[in-house]
């Protein structure tokens, strides 16, 4: 979380003091260190410079479900408490250089279901309604000073852009899109109504287009794979111009549109050789930038990077007690499905040992439509550490593959999708680098769903599973939803299925009615918070698993969410995970 201010006079970071994560400021001036909070009960979760030198922050008050947000004098170091949302939720839009005491905020304080946006002034704390949501617009696209000429709208399975010319003008419909097709605007080209966007429309890989806000037209392609979706795209706000754009195959990969850009990248990499680069920081003038590069192996430096007197001072390692030499490398691979889809992943063998017989952990990721990506990963290399090679899939549906590939994954979650992580792992036998007999599975979210999934349907494989806030019911998880996710049910209905129309199979896939099918040991860890989660239903499950004694260990952690944020909770969590892994990945009898 380093960033730098617009004036280029300071950097800010969050590092933890007893156990929570707080802001610390050091002068770019003088080299002093100074700790701007001393929270203790709950973490900094977010911060962001305003252009007149005040930081604004929010804090996620776990016990009593409040976001609050506050502003902090960096002179004096004092701060005071802007807004307070009781089961509200807050995102800062932008900052504003023409108003540099003012921030655009969206927040569903009037409607839990839809986020309205605000002008909020840092120094008063006025809160002003700037665009009051007609109930169907889900995103917001400032422009480079602040205005807000771009949104979209969905009724759940259609999304139409609007675009107005100016706060007067009234919002017109200019481009309407099933939810298949995306479009997804990135910037004013700064010449007359033209923006940039990202788009699969009409085509099968999500390229960097340019469009005509008047007509909805596209004018012209920017840049365009053949071989994976544009996934990012950077743009500079001061210059505004667009600089690279970036893309996974097997490995990231970044294309300059920018010549000085491209220089300055190519200097940074004759600098620090072998890692990957980005620019996750400037100030105002973009002459000082923050700097972070990383590996497979390493979870990542930061620099400061001034680039009129081309100096590169290291500022922080992320976790300076890792050594990159005693971790193991993220390989790419592919194998077929059982119906010939191509699948990618990674396999990160465990150093010093040979790619042959070993115990396995698979690993699917999160979010169904999300995707694993070849960098660092804490969780990978902690169980390669431990002699595990660790598996990971990106079954169909997974993100950055094109259209097609992700709505082949759609209504499959219990169908291709498992089969896909269940063909991956045969292949792992087939081409003997997996111990047959000794296999675990491990996920959260969606991934905790799979890794109960692969123990009901595939005990054969699996000598174990760990969970972390797992989906465990598919009714209770479409019927629950926050009230903010409900614009996007309808799409969810498509994409998984619809608790109605497609109750037979989403009651074939839920774990919680298949605890009968469940013989291996389980470890699931939860957070009591987790807006997602129906911790009665949860404890239900456990406690119909243990009335038909399988072996499961169940953690519920209050004041915690969906992902740990407590250090001690997450050492408990994963020394538990070791000790588990240990126990249980014996040879099966």
């Amino acid at each position: 979380m380093f960033k730098i201010s617009p004036d280029g006079k300071y950097i800010s970071y969050l590092k933890p003091y007893k156990d929570k994560q707080n802001i610390y400021i050091r002068s770019l001036v003088t080299g002093v260190e100074q700790m701007a909070t001393t929270f203790i009960d709950y973490s900094v979760r977010d911060y962001t410079w305003t252009f007149n030198n005040q930081i604004v922050f929010t804090q996620d008050i776990i016990a009593v479900d409040e976001f609050r947000i506050y502003t902090l004098d960096v002179a004096t170091l004092k701060f005071k408490s802007l807004v307070n949302l009781d089961k509200a939720r807050i995102r800062i839009l932008n900052r504003n250089r023409l108003q540099p005491d003012v921030i655009t905020v969206a927040m569903n304080k009037r409607d839990p279901v839809n986020f309205d946006v605000y002008r909020l002034n840092v120094k008063t704390g006025e809160l002003k309604p700037y665009l009051i949501n007609p109930g169907n617009i889900t995103k917001w696209y400032p422009d480079a000073d602040g205005s807000i000429r771009l949104v979209k709208v969905s009724d759940g399975v259609n999304e139409t852009i609007m675009y107005r010319t100016n706060d007067k003008s009234s919002f017109k419909p200019i481009i309407k899109n099933n939810f298949n097709d995306r479009v997804e605007p990135v910037a004013f080209t700064g010449e007359g109504s033209n923006f940039y966007a990202l788009s699969n429309v009409n085509r099968d890989k999500t390229a960097l287009i340019e469009i005509s806000a008047e007509t909805g037209k596209e004018v012209k392609v920017v840049y365009a794979s053949d071989k994976a979706d544009i996934l990012d795209v950077n743009y500079s706000k001061v210059k505004r111009r667009l600089e690279l754009v970036a893309w996974e195959e097997a490995k990231p990969q970044k294309h300059f549109l920018d010549a000085d850009v491209k220089k300055m990248y190519d200097n940074l990499s004759g600098k620090i050789k072998g890692d990957q680069i980005d620019i996750v920081d400037r100030d105002s003038a973009e002459n000082k930038f923050i700097i972070v590069s990383s590996t497979d192996k390493n979870p990542g430096s930061y620099y400061l990077y001034e680039r009129s007197s081309d100096k590169l001072t290291k500022l922080a390692d992320i976790n300076p007690g890792t050594k990159s030499e005693e971790l193991c490398d993220m390989q790419p691979v592919s194998f077929k499905a059982g119906d010939g889809t191509a699948i990618n992943g990674y396999l990160t063998i465990p150093k010093g040992k040979e790619k042959r017989n070993l115990p396995v952990v698979v690993m699917p990721h999160d979010g169904i439509w999300g995707r694993n990506s070849w960098g660092y990963d804490a969780e990978v290399q902690f169980l390669a550490n431990r002699g595990y090679a660790v598996f990971q899939v990106n079954f169909r549906g997974s993100a950055g593959y094109g259209k097609a590939f992700r709505t082949a994954g759609f209504k499959q979650v219990g169908g291709k999708i498992q089969q896909d992580i269940t063909d991956g792992v045969k292949w792992l036998i087939a081409n003997k680098i997996a111990n047959p007999k000794k296999i675990a599975i491990f996920g959260g979210s969606f991934g905790g769903f799979s890794a109960l999934y692969g123990v009901s349907f595939h005990p054969e494989l699996y000598n174990c599973a760990i969970v972390k806030y797992g989906l465990i019911n598919f009714f209770t998880y479409l019927k629950d939803v926050p009230p903010f996710v409900k614009p996007y049910l309808k799409m969810t209905y498509e994409m998984v299925g619809n608790p109605e129309t497609d109750a037979d199979q989403l009651r074939a896939i839920s774990p919680v009615f298949h605890t009968d099918k469940i013989k291996s040991p389980l470890l699931i860890f939860q957070g009591a918070k987790d807006p997602r989660a129906n911790i009665s239903e949860l404890n239900q499950f456990v406690r119909e698993l243990k009335k038909r004694n399988v072996p499961v260990t169940y953690r519920l952690k209050e004041n915690e969410r969906a992902f740990f944020r407590s250090e001690h909770n997450r050492m408990e969590m994963y020394t538990e995970i070791d000790t588990f892994l240990s126990a249980n990945m014996q040879v099966k009898p």
